[in-house]
């Protein structure tokens, strides 16, 4: 029945800053709309999966975590140390690929990951 996410759509303080730095953090380019549309690389694949309210992969008090793939994870590194965003969660490197986090301006951990 499901053929793909529709959407990811959240409530924001303020919706200038946030747009303002996704735009220039993550280079997403935020239309006048307050959106934009993100056209999936051809074998690229959208992970949904839950966790429980006592998992510590991420805080408890964040329901959602936005995880976003990356083509070169040491590219996004250095362009994040370029604009001086801290990580928030240093290269970890495991089977399932390479990760960091960050955070945005209202607080929320968003991962990176080069798969």
């Amino acid at each position: 029945m499901i053929k793909g996410f529709g959407g990811v759509f959240w409530r924001t303080k303020n919706l200038d800053a946030v747009k303002k730095w996704y735009s220039e953090v993550l280079q997403i380019e935020i239309d006048n709309w307050n959106g934009t549309i993100i056209k999936p690389e051809l074998g690229n694949e959208t992970i949904f999966s839950f966790f429980t309210e006592d998992d510590t992969y991420f805080p408890a008090e964040q329901q959602v975590m936005l995880n976003f793939e990356v083509q070169n994870i040491d590219e996004a590194i250095e362009h994040l140390g370029s604009i001086g965003v801290t990580l928030a969660k240093e290269k970890e490197v495991s089977e399932y690929g390479k990760f960091v986090w960050i955070k945005d301006p209202e607080g929320r951990l968003i991962e990176l990951w080069e798969r």
